[in-house]
């Protein structure tokens, strides 16, 4: 029994199979630890590489859209329908979304501080246009606007989030101001509109 080492706990020296027993326990536990430290060092590595990618990636704001040249897409319509089409003038704070030719009509589509409205010149446009367009509603009333008689169409439930439009004839051709918009926006699109309209049902009439 010399040189063997004496267990405190037992008060003599280990068996063979206890100090056997000993050593497997230590380096159950110390494969655990290890096993633990792999494992924070592996989260550690991963929330490494996720802040790199976050912070390598640019940043900014989006540019902003290209400004539309309403006059000059007004010019291309034109000479592609062979006559002249209207160019609203709209408030300088008014963004101006698109202006082009589409199913049938030229569009202008402003985004007014509030809202948004649409200016269009249906071509050759039947007599039940303006009511196909707004979901079947009938006019609520007339206002008269740089000279022209409108028929107004206040719709008490929106139609594809259009809840007000103006309408009047030009010639063969339907002028509908239409949106989200309030009437009074409604009405600013159609101010400076008249003499275009007088013209086109002169030339279209």
């Amino acid at each position: 029994m010399a040189g063997q080492r004496v267990v405190a706990e037992l008060g003599r020296p280990e068996t063979p199979e206890e100090t056997a027993a000993r050593k497997a326990a230590s380096s159950q536990r110390y494969r655990s630890s290890q096993t633990f430290r792999n494992l924070i060092a592996a989260l550690l590595v991963c929330v490494a590489i996720v802040a790199v990618v976050i912070l390598g990636v640019p940043r900014g704001t989006p540019a902003e859209p290209a400004p539309v040249d309403v006059q000059a897409a007004a010019d291309r319509a034109a000479e592609a329908v062979g006559h002249d089409v209207i160019v609203p003038d709209a408030p300088s704070d008014w963004r101006t979304n698109s202006a082009r030719i589409e199913g049938g009509e030229w569009r202008v589509v402003y985004g007014p501080p509030s809202g948004f409205v649409r200016v269009s010149q249906a071509f050759d446009a039947p007599d039940n246009w303006v009511s196909t367009l707004l979901g079947g509603y009938a006019p609520t009333g007339t206002v008269t606007v740089d000279g022209i008689q409108w028929d107004v169409y206040d719709l008490a439930s929106p139609v594809d989030n259009v809840s007000y439009a103006l309408a009047t004839d030009a010639g063969t051709d339907t002028i509908t101001i239409y949106g989200s918009a309030t009437a009074e926006i409604a009405e600013r699109a159609a101010t400076g509109l008249g003499d275009q309209i007088r013209d086109l049902r002169e030339d279209l009439g």
